[in-house]
This record gives structure tokens, C-alpha cells and sequence, in this order.
């Protein structure tokens, strides 16, 4: 399975952006698929994570009510909508996939990973 994020960029605090995830494979549909990021100097953190249907979705505290995960199972896509942006957002963010099993916070559990696509919020 390939992974490639798109979508990242410069956006003023409160601004909106929606990363997207685009998925080799036939069988991105029965992957849980989650966002992680990591900022400068820190360490690779939970974003949020989908199920398989999309009908089950998990987020991290700091990004509750802001983030958004989506995807669309015929265009082996995962989304990530961005409401609301600050600056601590800032960071690259990674698509991940997992073939088994979905609602984990641990990085070490996913089984694939995207290249990264960084977000840049300005204050």
C-alpha cells in the first residue's frame, strides 16, 4: 500500500485547510486509516483515526471539534478538514494505514505510512 497527503500549505490562524490521502491498493476499504503530525523538535502525535466504513471515527483532544476525518472508499481517499487553525497546529502531518483493528493512538500500530505534507498556521 502507497500512501501520498496532499493539501498542506501557509493559512492565517483561523483559516480552514483539508489534507487528502490518496491509497494504492484494492483493498483501502477494509484499512482503518488515521492522521498523525509532528512539529519541530517534538514527537509524531495522534490526530485522529477512521474505521474501515467510515462510520467510526476517534479524535485527540486538542483537535476535537476543529479536525474532521472523512474518506471515500471509491476514490481510495482519506480526508482530514481543518477548521479553525492555530498556530500550535503547525507541524507535518502523515497519513497512516492499519490492517487490522482500528481506534489505536500508537503510532507503532499502523502498518503504512504517507510521505507527510506540511501545515504552516500563522498568528
Amino acid at each position: 500500500v502507497q500512501l501520498q497527503a496532499s493539501g498542506g500549505g501557509l493559512v492565517q490562524a483561523g483559516g480552514s485547510l483539508r489534507l487528502s490521502c490518496a491509497a494504492s491498493g484494492r483493498t483501502f476499504s477494509s484499512y482503518a486509516m488515521g492522521w498523525f503530525r509532528q512539529a519541530p523538535g517534538k514527537e509524531r502525535e495522534f490526530v485522529a483515526t477512521i474505521n474501515w466504513s467510515g462510520g467510526s471515527t476517534y479524535y485527540a483532544d486538542s483537535v476535537k471539534g476543529r479536525f474532521t476525518i472523512s474518506r471515500d472508499n471509491a476514490k481510495n481517499t482519506v480526508y482530514l478538514q481543518m477548521n479553525s487553525l492555530k498556530p500550535e497546529d503547525t507541524a507535518v502531518y502523515y497519513c497512516t494505514a492499519r490492517i487490522t483493528g482500528w481506534g489505536t493512538l500508537n503510532p507503532y500500530e499502523y502498518d503504512y505510512w504517507g510521505q507527510g505534507t506540511l501545515v504552516t498556521v500563522s498568528s
